[in-house]
């Protein structure tokens, strides 16, 4: 049973493809398929630990980047 949980975890985590560092600035790096997309500092970096915690990792950082669908575009 773990072991499927895993699994589904990792294809949710390649379906966007967004992770994230933090930096020893404090910074938070955002990147996708190996690519930086966005860097937060100060209020912007702390307020994105707290909430990245708490909501979908990969929808968050969708919305944060600017590279997501909100279901009204046509296909």
């Amino acid at each position: 049973m773990l072991f499927s949980v895993v699994i589904s975890t990792k294809l949710e985590v390649m379906e966007l493809g967004f992770f994230y560092r933090v930096r020893k600035s404090g910074e938070v790096s955002i990147e996708r398929e190996g690519r930086e997309v966005a860097v937060l500092r100060g209020a912007a970096a702390a307020k994105f630990l707290k909430r990245v915690a708490t909501e979908d990792p990969q929808q968050f950082m969708a919305r944060v980047t600017g590279n997501y669908k909100r279901g009204t575009e046509g296909q």
